[in-house]
């Protein structure tokens, strides 16, 4: 499955990438539409095969989305149980 990630800062979504790439999960580094986040210019998308997305997460995550295309549907919002 498809997601995109959006972060609070720049670094966060590099140490997220290179998390990724360490643990062989393929992704991209890329600008973040506008209609998801204003936080941070930079984003995630990756592809991830497991239900549990959750154990991705790392400090400064805001959002992941499932990605369909141009669709995005939110999957979570870490943001909110801060």
């Amino acid at each position: 499955m498809k997601y995109f990630a959006t972060f609070f800062t720049h670094s966060a979504a590099i140490k997220f990438s290179r998390y990724l790439t360490k643990n062989k999960i393929e992704n991209e580094s890329c600008p973040v539409p506008r209609k998801l986040s204003s936080n941070c210019g930079i984003g995630v998308s990756f592809h991830y095969d497991l239900d549990d997305v959750d154990n991705l997460y790392i400090d400064d995550l805001e959002k992941i989305y499932y990605a369909d295309n141009d669709k995005y549907t939110l999957y979570r919002n870490f943001d909110e149980f801060e």
